[in-house]
């Protein structure tokens, strides 16, 4: 076994599969390449012609994982439209909000790793916006398209995959007031805060208020529905 050529696609993998266990044992800041090259088996150089950095291994093993979110790739794979435009959104706001009140502290490190990012060289900042682009950019523009032509949304004057953008980084800044034990801002209740922030987003990127009083009234009754049946059960 030892003897046959591997394959690019393979020692990339074995490469992940090593970075991952590193980062769960040790932090993305308590990992070293060096250290990620040695659980691979692996010279560090050799390490280096498939990932250039630290940052680009940690935003290909965080990739794989948004990939890999059934909730994610179900929404990736429906039709364009003004209600898979408002789920988009809906989505990103519930992922960010939760990730203070959850107990998934790998979670809220990784939104620190984000912010310290910009305030460094940005290298991981930008691999990861690269990533969330390709992953997730095609839909929205196309979605707001669909809205637009509907009559849900006003025509975008700019670049659209801006709005997107704009849209992150609001609900990613909301979040780190919330990462705090004593929160830097007292938003109130999260389903109270998750409302608003949807509300707001989506005006900002277009829609009119009829179409978010019909497309999110509608999801958060069925998310009612949903509560409801599991508090019985």
């Amino acid at each position: 076994m030892s003897s046959l050529r591997m394959t690019s696609d393979l020692r990339r993998q074995l490469i992940l599969g090593a970075a991952k266990r590193c980062f769960a044992r040790h932090g993305y800041n308590g990992t070293t390449t060096k250290s990620v090259a040695a659980a691979a088996a692996i010279s560090e150089a050799l390490l280096f012609k498939h990932f250039p950095s630290k940052a680009a291994l940690y935003a290909e093993i965080l990739s794989d994982e948004c990939e890999a979110d059934p909730e994610l790739t179900e929404l990736l794979e429906r039709e364009p439209s003004t209600a898979a435009l408002v789920e988009l959104i809906r989505g990103m706001v519930r992922h960010f909000l939760e990730i203070a009140d959850g107990p998934d502290q790998e979670e809220a490190q990784r939104l620190r790793l984000m912010a310290t990012s910009h305030l460094d060289d940005g290298e991981f900042a930008r691999l990861l916006y690269a990533k969330i682009e390709t992953l997730i950019g095609a839909l929205f523009v196309a979605s707001l398209e669909r809205a637009v032509a509907a009559g849900d949304a006003r025509p975008c004057t700019g670049d659209p995959l801006n709005l997107f953008w704009f849209a992150h980084h609001s609900v990613m800044t909301a979040a780190l007031t919330r990462l705090p034990a004593a929160p830097c801002l007292a938003y109130g209740k999260t389903n109270e805060l998750e409302r608003q922030l949807c509300e707001f987003l989506l005006r900002g990127i277009g829609l009119n208020d009829a179409a978010i009083a019909s497309h999110l009234g509608r999801n958060q009754a069925a998310d009612a529905g949903k509560t409801a049946i599991a508090e019985s059960a």
